[in-house]
């Protein structure tokens, strides 16, 4: 069906169609590195630890999700070697996670791949037209700082 003719319900399904295709083709590249076990939450996750990282109570809020699913999703984090643990310097009730040199070359890794991926769709698109569908598509999202907050407990 020509473009301009497509059911209303077919663009969100495109638009996660292009997310779920770069996410895997992302994986497969990061299994090929060595992090078979990342997952795409993992980096959701590392994200939103941040670099001077955070605690558990304070992760579940940044990505929207229970208690428990934080402290699921630490436990998946440390088990990859992804972060650790370590007392806060600054209560010493709480426990901080960071985010380990393991946790750090897997969003190295993917901040290259994404780099790679970009230059590909000029290639393809044309720099112009791969502008013109980013500034469509940041459009269509809202403001940036709303992009990452709260998509992980969304999406469950």
């Amino acid at each position: 069906m020509p473009s301009g003719e497509r059911a209303g319900f077919e663009l969100p399904f495109l638009l996660l169609g292009a997310f779920r295709y770069l996410i895997d083709e992302l994986h497969g590249a990061l299994a090929e590195s060595g992090h078979g076990d990342a997952r795409p939450l993992h980096g959701f996750a590392l994200q939103a630890i941040g670099p001077e990282g955070t605690t558990a109570s304070e992760l579940g809020r940044r990505l929207g999700v229970s208690k428990q699913a934080a402290a699921k999703t630490v436990a998946s984090l440390e088990r990859v070697g992804y972060v650790c643990r370590e007392p806060d310097p600054r209560d010493a009730r709480a426990v901080r996670l960071l985010r380990t040199a393991r946790g750090e070359e897997m969003l190295s890794l993917s901040a290259v791949f994404f780099e790679s991926y970009r230059r590909r769709l000029a290639q393809s698109l044309g720099r112009q037209r791969l502008a013109e569908l980013e500034d469509d598509l940041q459009r269509m999202a809202g403001s940036p700082g709303d992009w990452l907050r709260g998509i992980p407990g969304w999406m469950t």
